[in-house]
């Protein structure tokens, strides 16, 4: 699809703005709140493969959310593919770019552009109100183990323990969540964002990791103990509004700014966002030098991250054990990078100089 014709057809016609310029000197305090106005991006996804050989194939993932948070506007493509449409995974509604070129195609090119709204989240657990119930199908459906998820044995014992005595579902799900913040770390030296193997973290006791660890061991262990719950994956977009440099994209450059976070259903609350993980995050990252739980800036967001999530992010997919159509390499344990493949192989989506690509991504004035 041309370019031009995107900008011209879609549902909105956008005007690129700076991004908003926060020093961590003017730090506000941590409170994202839900508001009338939505906030509008535009997200680039740029893949060349530096190497191919025989028929190569690509696929990115796109906003597939949409929800009282975030609106998907529009997808779009340009590039000399010999295929390229839009697909969608028919366990989670996981959709995708997919890109296929012919063995003769010496420089394979894609380009996705992707436009979404967002809102921040903020539940008020002093208001219980009516919410869409989940049915006995959904409710096995995200409290099922995965493949990478198991809900038996170490899991099981350790979310009985961390529960005993919460007497409500929302007990335990702040129990797990208060946990996980006071048990875990973040581990810089941990590759992208983690494999999500809470079993092997659970029985070894190495409780460090990166997003997809920790909150998979929050969806986990919910499971375990019968709370709905499920990873939602995505990207950092935009810097935070309340100066948190750990909480943002540092630049429009969000090639590695994946971030998943984690939500739980509650009856009167619907699912209710969570992120332990970011707490972890700002822990050790949001000053100079590693700080600790007691300190002001981590106290400030600690309670607003069980029932509150800053919308300065894309989430694509909720989707586990993922395999993609038409390829020839084993299943995802998550959706959240470019992926591609040539006649040698998978290639690795955490090496984005050799499987060539970048993310960038712009807030639009609507």
């Amino acid at each position: 699809m041309d370019r031009r014709a995107f900008l011209k057809t879609g549902a909105i016609l956008p005007a690129a703005v700076a991004l908003p310029r926060l020093a961590h000197a003017q730090q506000l305090p941590f409170d994202p709140r839900p508001v009338v106005k939505w906030r509008t991006f535009e997200v680039t996804t740029r893949v060349e493969i530096v190497f191919p050989e025989g028929g190569t194939r690509v696929w990115l993932p796109i906003p597939s959310v949409d929800t009282g948070y975030q609106k998907i506007l529009d997808n779009a493509w340009s590039g000399n593919a010999q295929t390229a449409k839009i697909a969608y995974d028919g366990k989670y509604g996981a959709g995708m770019l997919y890109a296929e070129w012919p063995t003769a195609e010496k420089n394979p090119v894609v380009e996705l552009y992707s436009r979404f709204a967002t809102r921040d989240r903020a539940v008020d657990f002093s208001a219980p109100g009516s919410v869409e119930k989940l049915s006995p199908g959904q409710h096995a459906f995200y409290t099922g183990a995965t493949e990478h998820m198991p809900t038996d044995g170490i899991v099981k014992k350790t979310a009985q323990e961390v529960t005993q005595g919460a007497r409500t579902d929302y007990d335990k799900a702040k129990a797990i969540y208060e946990w996980i913040v006071d048990n875990t770390y973040r581990d810089p030296k941990t590759r992208g964002c983690g494999v999500g193997d809470i079993k092997t973290m659970l029985e070894t006791g190495n409780l460090g990791g990166k997003c997809a660890d920790l909150n998979a061991l929050y969806v986990g262990l919910a499971r375990a103990v019968g709370l709905p719950a499920r990873d939602v994956y995505g990207v950092r977009v935009a810097k935070s509004q309340f100066g948190y440099r750990s909480l943002g994209a540092g630049t429009a450059n969000i090639t590695r700014a994946q971030h998943c976070r984690a939500e739980v259903y509650l009856a009167g609350f619907g699912w209710v966002p969570v992120d332990p993980a970011d707490v972890r995050k700002v822990v050790l990252e949001e000053k100079a030098q590693p700080t600790d739980l007691s300190d002001p800036v981590v106290q400030a967001v600690r309670p607003k991250l069980f029932g509150a999530w800053e919308m300065n992010w894309l989430a694509f997919n909720t989707a586990n054990d993922f395999a993609l159509p038409n390829s020839k390499g084993g299943k995802l344990t998550f959706f959240m990078y470019p992926q591609g493949e040539t006649a040698q192989g998978r290639l690795d989506s955490l090496d984005p100089d050799n499987f060539k690509y970048t993310m960038t991504a712009k807030e639009l004035n609507t």
